[in-house]
């Protein structure tokens, strides 16, 4: 299927078997049961490649070479997003794809985004410690309002204080 030997060293030093129970593995449309048959192997001895280190090796090798192929058709596809999409959320989601692909970083992250969230996480953490010491202001009245500590003034309408 894919011919590119040099970037796939592990899938072409495997047996044809292997070989093709990596590509019908790649493909997922087949059972482990289906797959190990078609190579007219058990599903034990396929269990046991999968565990293979080498065959873990061709099989992300084999993945890397078919899905490369894909990648200038995709950024193609994002480029005609990126300028000509009608949306413009859609298009720039397309350019902060392609930049943060070419290494320019990504809207999630930025030295300002950081200090920006580093600034919010001390607020949060202020509030929180404001929130507790009021809680336990809280706490300690309650505590000191028990029926001993309670004193009630009582003064009469139009006497004074001492009942004449």
């Amino acid at each position: 299927m894919v011919d590119k030997s040099r970037q796939n060293e592990a899938f072409y030093q495997l047996d044809k078997a292997k070989q093709n129970a990596i590509i019908l593995l790649f493909e997922d449309e087949l059972s482990d049961e289906q797959i190990a048959k078609s190579v007219n192997r058990s599903r034990a001895t396929l269990s046991k490649w999968k565990n293979d280190d080498k065959f873990k090796q061709a099989q992300i090798e084999y993945r890397r070479v078919v899905i490369d192929g894909y990648v200038p058709d995709a950024i193609k596809r994002l480029h005609k997003l990126a300028t000509g999409a009608k949306s413009e959320m859609v298009s720039l989601q397309a350019a902060q794809s392609i930049l943060s692909m070419a290494g320019f970083g990504t809207t999630d992250s930025s030295p300002e985004l950081e200090q920006a969230k580093i600034e919010k996480a001390k607020t949060d953490v202020r509030k929180a410690k404001a929130e507790a010491d009021i809680k336990e202001a809280e706490a300690k009245a309650a505590k000191d309002m028990d029926a001993g500590q309670l004193t009630i003034n009582i003064t009469p309408f139009g006497g004074d204080t001492n009942g004449n």
